[in-house]
């Protein structure tokens, strides 16, 4: 038997009540890819195959060194956000929770490695 009416149970975002907002966090960074997949791959492909003194040069110019900063922040950010998806979906108990903070662990490394990256390359160090 159920104590709540429908109403309550639409307005009660789920048992963690995050859900909306991970849903809407997820479609923002998907839009917000729409566009920086494009203006990070068209320099990089530019570049491809050019000396690394082209590609320091084309990141020297702080448009595409921004660019593929926040490329690299929101990439990672929207595959925590996935994979995070999934495993509440399909694993439970502990290895769930395991998953989803080594997925965390991973994500946030990489993202910081492209950034570091993107930095030395475009400082020219």
């Amino acid at each position: 038997m159920r104590y709540q009416t429908d109403r309550a149970r639409v307005e009660g975002l789920g048992s963690a009540k995050q859900g909306t907002g991970h849903f809407w966090e997820q479609r923002i960074s998907a839009i917000a890819l729409l566009f920086l997949v494009p203006l990070f791959v068209f320099p990089f492909a530019y570049n491809l195959g050019d000396g690394y003194e082209a590609v320091r040069a084309a990141y020297a110019h702080p448009v595409n060194a921004i660019i593929a900063i926040a490329f690299f922040l929101t990439a990672f950010l929207h595959l925590f956000q996935g994979v995070q998806v999934v495993v509440e979906d399909y694993v439970h108990g502990r290895a769930g929770m395991v998953i989803i903070i080594a997925t965390r662990l991973l994500c946030t490394l990489f993202a910081l490695v492209g950034v570091y990256a993107v930095i030395r390359i475009s400082l020219g160090a």
